[in-house]
């Protein structure tokens, strides 16, 4: 179970501990809306040619200044950990009583949430999305946002109210193939499927099968 809380300003997330059980019931699972077939899915290959895409597209997927990882362990905390960034600063509390590969396993897990926090919010996705719907002549969304619980693919959108949702890891990547992601997902507001008008409209992104590359070597697989 998850929780994101700020804490005077300062991003703060918990996490259970494994094997605990929560204090409170967990929330009902949500059924996910029906929707056309998900948009490309979860290294690196060549950057795009000198020239290609917008100046405050090169932004994206610039890493963040590496910070520095304080544990505190604690005899009073007994079911979660919990991690704060203050400045430059993770602090990463957790129970006296862990051993030494959970404490490891914490610090992995809250430093890539962490990063992927940073990353995302260098980049300005309701801008990105207007341009490039200008650009390639594609629908226009309602919403787009990121979002951390897509871990079977990188892109997903909900034709009938035209939202767009990215999975959060993608804010680390070049901002060329966030730009075809977010292409990949307005393509799906105008055709759900994936047949050929749909591959039509994609392909007005130039650089649509270099970022499949890059996502289906990330991923391992193909969309």
């Amino acid at each position: 179970m998850t929780t994101t809380t700020p804490i005077e300003g300062q991003m703060s997330f918990d996490e259970l501990l494994p094997g605990s059980a929560p204090t409170t019931a967990p929330p009902r699972p949500t059924r996910p809306r029906r929707r056309p077939k998900a948009g490309p899915r979860p290294t690196a290959t060549a950057p795009p040619p000198a020239g290609s895409g917008s100046a405050h597209r090169a932004s994206a997927g610039v890493s963040a200044p590496p910070f520095t990882i304080e544990v505190m362990r604690s005899a009073r905390r007994r079911k979660t950990a919990q991690a704060r960034l203050v400045g430059d600063v993770l602090e990463v509390r957790i129970p006296d009583r862990c051993t030494r590969g959970e404490e490891e396993e914490f610090v992995a897990h809250f430093r890539a949430k962490f990063e992927r926090a940073r990353a995302s919010d260098r980049i300005d996705l309701a801008r990105r999305a207007a341009d490039l719907a200008v650009e390639h002549d594609l629908p226009m969304p309602s919403s787009i946002r990121w979002v951390d619980n897509q871990v079977q693919r990188w892109g997903s959108c909900t034709p009938s109210d035209g939202s767009i949702r990215l999975s959060s890891r993608l804010a680390a990547f070049p901002g060329w193939v966030v730009d075809y992601v977010i292409v990949h997902e307005l393509a799906h507001l105008e055709v759900a499927d994936h047949s050929a008008a749909f591959w039509k409209l994609v392909n007005r992104y130039p650089l649509t099968e270099r970022a499949r590359g890059f996502l289906i070597a990330k991923s391992g697989e193909g969309d």
